[in-house]
């Protein structure tokens, strides 16, 4: 976890979503020291949300203004801060 305003929930994820995706994804706005995607024990796929979490607010708040409703996997996302 970072520090407060750092951590960014993020939903409406593709199932094949995993954490090394959101490195990937959400590391062009800063230094990312933390994804969780949260997988369906069952069935071993995305739960269909994740936190991704910076080591400062300014690169989360940069990352949920470039990636709020962006598509990914013909799903638009849903990015905020998490509260």
């Amino acid at each position: 976890r970072g520090p407060g305003g750092a951590n960014i929930f993020v939903y409406n994820l593709p199932p094949d979503v995993g954490d090394w995706d959101l490195v990937q994804l959400f590391m062009p706005y800063g230094p990312v020291i933390s994804t969780r995607v949260y997988i369906d024990k069952a069935t071993g796929r995305s739960k269909g949300f994740g936190f991704v979490s910076y080591d400062n607010a300014e690169s989360a708040s940069a990352a949920v203004a470039a990636m709020n409703n962006a598509d990914l996997g013909g799903r638009k996302l849903k990015v905020q801060i998490k509260k």
